[in-house]
């Protein structure tokens, strides 16, 4: 085999993600390794036996690097999930599509013996008679849709009059399955750990805003600078090793009652620091840069 490899890359725009596509482009280039830039499978068409982008084969590169959570449709995972079985990605269409989805991921991590929220998932309907159940034994509970991101459509539920509210949203919905977990009694902040082939790469805090108890940023939540201690570290990089991820940003909160640390959610395309975020001191971008060239040089080999 050659030494001199081809790989293609669709990695956001915006936070300061153009600048991190150049960097990772440059670093391949010094190791001989052309980076194809821009692949958005939205573009691509199958053909025969062929994924043609742009006149380009993708099933003939040597590697895909998608990440771009922002942009995906339900077309470009369905093509990426068909290229995976020609050519490695990062992260596997099935590590991809594990993390896209929260009852799976919980169920995942519970069996490899990683503690999440107590969850449950059932028929929608089945729903009103099994939510009052639960909703009586744990006293307060989230229902979350299986996939999206950024907290879109988590709702607290704290009692009836919270539960009869959700009816005519699961009964508007076309989803066929509800998924709820206990809340958790915890400080309203959570560590977002990125880990990168095993190895730890950096950490941070959110936390939420105002009166909410969501800490996504895109849902009022904000950054702050935290360390992440050993237990913490153990957690996120199991987590991500159970989920099959060659990237992850694993969110992790501490249970006040249980006195535990337990994982909220594995992000499969977990940003870099915005340049104002690097302001603040979140200084990983460049450590994680170098993990990602390592992982590709690996995988090409």
């Amino acid at each position: 085999m050659s030494d001199k490899r081809t790989i293609g890359m669709w990695l956001y725009k915006n936070g300061g993600g153009d600048a991190i596509g150049k960097k990772i482009i440059k670093k391949l280039k010094e190791r001989n390794i052309l980076t194809i830039d821009n692949i958005n499978l939205r573009d691509a068409m199958a053909r025969n036996k062929n994924i043609v982008h742009n006149g380009i084969k993708l099933n003939k590169l040597d590697l895909f690097f998608s990440y771009n959570a922002g942009e995906q449709t339900i077309y470009q995972t369905y093509l990426y999930q068909a290229l995976n079985r020609m050519i490695p990605m990062i992260n596997t269409y099935d590590a991809f599509a594990l993390t896209e989805d929260k009852f799976q991921t919980s169920f995942v991590l519970r069996n490899a013996g990683i503690k999440t929220a107590d969850y449950r998932l059932f028929h929608r309907d089945d729903s009103q008679a099994k939510l009052y159940k639960i909703l009586k034994k744990w006293g307060g509970m989230v229902y979350k849709p299986t996939n999206g991101w950024g907290g879109t459509g988590l709702t607290k539920i704290e009692n009836s009059d919270n539960l009869q509210s959700l009816f005519p949203t699961l009964n508007q919905s076309n989803t066929r399955e509800v998924f709820v977990e206990k809340f958790i009694n915890y400080d309203n902040t959570d560590f977002r750990v990125d880990i990168v082939d095993g190895q730890y790469v950096g950490c941070y805090g959110r936390k939420a805003g105002g009166n909410d108890w969501r800490t996504n940023v895109t849902s009022g939540g904000s950054v702050f600078m935290r360390e992440c201690n050993d237990d913490v570290l153990k957690v996120a990089i199991n987590a991500a090793k159970a989920c099959g991820t060659d990237i992850a940003g694993v969110d992790i909160i501490y249970d006040q009652e249980k006195e535990e640390y337990v994982v909220l959610e594995v992000n499969g395309i977990p940003a870099f620091a915005t340049p104002e975020q690097e302001k603040m001191g979140l200084n990983f971008n460049d450590k994680k840069i170098d993990l990602i060239v390592n992982l590709i040089d690996r995988k090409t080999h």
